[in-house]
C-alpha cells in the first residue's frame, strides 16, 4: 500500500525532519515494508488551506492540516488556538490531542484523525512592538482564524495569506507584521522582512494529521494496527516536542544572527497588559460555538484540565 502524504511546507522544513520523515520511516519499518509513505511537500497537491479536503476527497491519502486556515469550519478545535493557553509545545501537544479526540469524531467525521499537535509563536514585525495598543492600524498576517480575531479586537487589520506566501506580503508592504513560530521564520526567510521579534508566548497554532477513510479501510488487519500504533497520543507528544523545541531554538539563532535582528523583551507589567487586552477573544470564541454542538465553558475547562495535568498551561 502506498500512503500519499500531502503537506504545504518546504521539503527542508524542520517539521519534515523532526516529524514527517521519522513517522514515515517508522510506519514503513513496522509494516515490514508493506506500507510505503510518499511525501508531497510545498503544496504540490493543493493549496495550504485545502489540505483537509485533499485527504477527505482522496487526492492524498493523508495530509497535514491547519484547521485555523478555514475560519469557522472547526469551532471546537479553535479553542486550542486561544492566546496565552499553552507554555510548552510537547506537553501542550499531548494535552491538545487527548482533549480533542472525542470532539474530532463529530467535528472531523469525514476523515480519520491521526493526531493533533501544536507550536507556539509570537509577533514578528518591521518595527518593535511592546504594547497591544500598537496593533491599532497595523496590517498583520495571523496564524489562524482565532489569532485573526485577536488582531481585529486590538484594532488591526488581517492579511490572510498562508505561511509560504507571508514573506511576499511583508516585502510588498501588504503586511506590517506576522504571527509565526521562531525557527520557521528563518526557514521561510521571513526574518529578512520582519526583524523585530516580541519575546512572549502569544499564541499556539494547532494542527492535525488526517487520513482518508477509504484508504484506511483498505488496509489489512496487520497494516491497520501499524497505522493505529502511529496515530496515538504518544506520537502527538513526540512530534510536538521535537518540532516545538526546534521552533523555539530559532529565537537564539535570531539573537546571534546580527543584521538588525532584534529580540524585543517585555516587562512583567507589559506582558500582563497583553493578557488582559486579548481576554475578550475567549468570549468571542464561545459565542461563535454553534448551539447544540458543545457547551463552550465545558470544552474550555476540559482543555485547561488537560494542559494543567501535563504542566503545559501558560
Amino acid at each position: 500500500m502506498e500512503l500519499r502524504f500531502a503537506h504545504w511546507l518546504p521539503a527542508q522544513h524542520a517539521l519534515v525532519k523532526t516529524g514527517f520523515a521519522p513517522w514515515a520511516k517508522s510506519v514503513e519499518a513496522a509494516s515490514g515494508g508493506s506500507i510505503k509513505v510518499m511525501l508531497f511537500p510545498a503544496q504540490q497537491l493543493g493549496k495550504a488551506a485545502d489540505h483537509y479536503d485533499i485527504a477527505r476527497d482522496g487526492i492524498a491519502d493523508m495530509s497535514w492540516v491547519s484547521p485555523g486556515y478555514q475560519v469557522g469550519r472547526f469551532p471546537i478545535f479553535a479553542a486550542s488556538e486561544l492566546p496565552f493557553m499553552a507554555s510548552a509545545p510537547g506537553a501542550g501537544s499531548a494535552a491538545l490531542d487527548a482533549w480533542y479526540r472525542k470532539y474530532a469524531a463529530k467535528e472531523m467525521a469525514d476523515v480519520k484523525l491521526c493526531f493533533a499537535h501544536m507550536h507556539i509563536g509570537t509577533l514578528h514585525s518591521k518595527a518593535p512592538i511592546t504594547d497591544p495598543d500598537q496593533i491599532r492600524g497595523m496590517k498583520i498576517r495571523p496564524a489562524n482564524g482565532t489569532v485573526a480575531q485577536m488582531v481585529t479586537l486590538l484594532g488591526g487589520s488581517n492579511v490572510q495569506v498562508s505561511a509560504p506566501e507571508s514573506r511576499d506580503a511583508l516585502d510588498k508592504g501588504v503586511a506590517d507584521a506576522i504571527t509565526f513560530p521562531w525557527n520557521s521564520l528563518i526557514t521561510f526567510n521571513v526574518h529578512k522582512a520582519a526583524k523585530f521579534h516580541t519575546d512572549m508566548r502569544l499564541y499556539n497554532a494547532s494542527f492535525v494529521w488526517v487520513m482518508n477513510k477509504g484508504w484506511y479501510d483498505q488496509l489489512s488487519t496487520a497494516q491497520r494496527k501499524v497505522i493505529d500504533d502511529h496515530c496515538n497520543n504518544e506520537w502527538a507528544a513526540k512530534v510536538g516536542t521535537a518540532w516545538g523545541d526546534e521552533e523555539d531554538s530559532g529565537a537564539a539563532k535570531l539573537a546571534e544572527m546580527g543584521g538588525g535582528q532584534t529580540i524585543v523583551k517585555l516587562t512583567p507589567a507589559q506582558l500582563d497588559k497583553w493578557k488582559k487586552a486579548v481576554m475578550p477573544v475567549y468570549d468571542m470564541w464561545a459565542k461563535a460555538t454553534p448551539a447544540g454542538s458543545a457547551d463552550p465553558v465545558e470544552v474550555l475547562d476540559e482543555y485547561r484540565r488537560e494542559l494543567n495535568a501535563r504542566n503545559a498551561a501558560y
